[in-house]
């Protein structure tokens, strides 16, 4: 029986099994920015259990750009051959190995989450944090260093040579994250970016940084593969980001090259108000797939396969990103296909005798 779920997606050269995309999941598990073996099982897992797409956590472009002294880097080359086993790994499985480039700004430098996530502070192996302007994610926590231009051309050219390492080792498919707070989101929304120059007040002013970024990834990204951007839709703070921006920032991006639209939110501020209930963030992909003309990645609290099959059936969006759901179940696209009647090859050889 046809399942949307199940049909698969061509982007530029790149075909995807299936619309089940691994949300990007910070492991906090590396030791100066080296992917180990739990990065391999993790991610290759989730391959192995049918997903289409599988994406590596938030890489950071630079050591700066890290959000804990525990994430994956790729600013170096000796990142690469690690990264290339773990891609070779994953499309043995035949899935496509995706990887998010990131930079973490002011919300770098920071404790794992399960010891508090508290700010790490230079003498204690942290670092000094840049962003747009000289405003702190936390009332107590650390004042970014305000980014000037020798600041941005270093990011612009960090992220100009992940994407190349990343064509390196492998890679089919590269995110921009700019969502969540981070870099590029402090630059976009007014609450954290209140520059008086070129790249701060008016919304074209705000997306000048983040789409220079895009621009020089999109650049040396190759033309056969595509390009995703992660956005937060909204920041769910009056007189901040939201989805009008939103759905300007992402017909730029279209006509920078961008092919997918992964639609997120929050993130930038703890005075976010989220109204939290299965699929809240739908509507976003739906707003920015029809009114700009680009396909979209819905994410957020999908967690049934008939739930993510209606999102695409009903057309609100091209792909489905699952993140905690992947954490409880690595399985869940193959528990899918079974649940929707699919017609899939999804199951390894090596786990026939476990199908029902």
């Amino acid at each position: 029986m046809a399942s949307a779920l199940f049909t698969p997606l061509k982007l530029r050269d790149v075909t995807l099994r299936n619309r089940i995309m691994m949300s990007p999941m910070c492991q906090y598990s590396a030791q100066d920015g080296m992917p180990n073996e739990w990065h391999f099982v993790h991610l290759g897992t989730r391959a192995v259990g049918g997903a289409g797409l599988v994406m590596t956590e938030a890489t950071a472009v630079e050591p700066r750009g890290r959000i804990t002294p525990f994430c994956i880097g790729i600013w170096d080359d000796r990142f690469v051959e690690p990264l290339a086993r773990i891609v070779r790994f994953i499309e043995e499985q035949g899935a496509v190995a995706a990887m998010q480039v990131a930079h973490a700004g002011r919300k770098a430098s920071t404790d794992r989450p399960w010891k508090g996530g508290r700010p790490v502070p230079p003498g204690d192996g942290g670092w000094t944090v840049i962003g747009p302007s000289p405003i702190p994610f936390l009332p107590d926590g650390p004042v970014p260093e305000p980014m000037t231009r020798r600041h941005m051309d270093e990011v612009v050219e960090a992220f100009r040579k992940a994407a190349e390492r990343a064509l390196a080792a492998g890679f089919k498919v590269l995110e921009v994250h700019a969502a969540h707070g981070y870099l590029l989101h402090e630059f976009l929304s007014p609450l954290s970016n209140q520059r008086d120059d070129e790249y701060g007040g008016s919304l074209e002013n705000r997306m000048r940084f983040p789409l220079e970024v895009v621009r020089a990834v999109r650049d040396a990204w190759p033309e056969r593969y595509p390009l995703f951007v992660r956005i937060s839709a909204t920041d769910w703070v009056e007189g901040g980001w939201d989805l009008e921006q939103s759905l300007v920032f992402a017909g730029a991006l279209r006509d920078l090259g961008v092919d997918l639209i992964d639609c997120s939110s929050g993130g930038l501020s703890p005075q976010q108000q989220i109204p939290v209930e299965p699929g809240y963030q739908v509507p976003f992909a739906e707003r920015i797939r029809r009114e700009v003309g680009i396909a979209t990645g819905a994410v957020g609290l999908i967690t049934e396969p008939k739930q993510a099959n209606a999102i695409l059936e009903e057309g609100k969006a091209d792909l489905i990103i699952l993140g905690r759901v992947l954490l409880r179940d690595p399985y869940w696209p193959l528990r899918a296909a079974l649940e929707l009647g699919a017609e899939t090859e999804l199951w390894p050889p090596q786990y026939w005798r476990g199908k029902p």
